[in-house]
């Protein structure tokens, strides 16, 4: 049976979370800084440590995450400390509203700045505390796509998956328009003329202007063409022209 998520009754009884929110307490994070100076002010530390998990002591987190954005933005690195913030349930909407103003005028800065666990960390964000539905729509969109991505390049990982070859074998019978089923009526994607990318690009280019989680989902999308992925090596087998998906 599924475990459901817990409640916020049940979660207000959970001593972990009443420390870690009483910590975040004792963080003094007050923003007054000009977004344009955020912008330009680069962090510069003396190795890049990259953050996994968090720790109860948010001064020791919060010092972590910043050498984990050295060479990078301060407004990126503000991004993520409000994060921290949200998740430890600190002057929850107080954040999440700076959270959203930072994005809705500042969106194409943090889309080319921001790396992906970033971008998806914000898209989640937005899904916990959005009351925009739509908004709500995307950011899900969002958590499907990466994780569809990432459990699949995980067991590529774990399997030592990139040293396989082609099967020649099935590459003609897929060239010839063999089928071959996946599960619950799925069949194989077929490589070189496939549409079904393309389709769903088509698809993507119908999201609002206006929202902030679609034009995060686009960006990650787009970056999947581009790193180590399913995407990026369908991309590099493909010949239809017609039926190509990437920008």
């Amino acid at each position: 049976m599924l475990k459901k998520e817990k409640s916020r009754f049940i979660k207000w009884f959970s001593f972990s979370r009443h420390i870690r929110r009483k910590k975040a307490s004792n963080y003094l994070y007050i923003f007054n800084e000009d977004i344009s100076d955020l912008k330009q002010k680069v962090i510069n530390t003396e190795k890049i440590k990259y953050t996994h998990g968090s720790k109860n002591d948010i001064e020791d987190h919060m010092e972590d995450l910043r050498s984990e954005f050295s060479g990078q933005s301060e407004l990126c690195y503000t991004i993520a400390k409000i994060i921290v913030l949200i998740r430890r349930n600190y002057k929850t909407e107080k954040y999440f509203d700076l959270f959203e103003k930072i994005w809705l005028n500042e969106y194409e800065f943090l889309l080319k700045n921001l790396n992906t666990r970033w971008l998806i960390s914000s898209s989640d964000t937005f899904a916990d505390q959005t009351k925009d539905q739509t908004e709500l729509a995307y950011a899900i969109a969002c958590s499907c796509l990466i994780n569809s991505v990432k459990i699949s390049e995980s067991e590529r990982f774990l399997e030592d998956a990139e040293m396989n070859k082609i099967n020649k074998k099935k590459k003609l019978l897929l060239d010839n328009e063999t089928r071959f089923p996946l599960f619950d009526g799925m069949s194989v994607f077929k490589f070189g003329t496939d549409d079904t990318l393309r389709n769903m690009s088509w698809r993507f280019n119908k999201i609002p202007d206006q929202l902030i989680c679609g034009k995060i989902l686009k960006e990650v999308f787009n970056r999947l063409q581009i790193h180590d992925t399913a995407f990026k090596r369908a991309k590099l087998r493909h010949s239809r022209k017609r039926t190509e998906w990437w920008n």
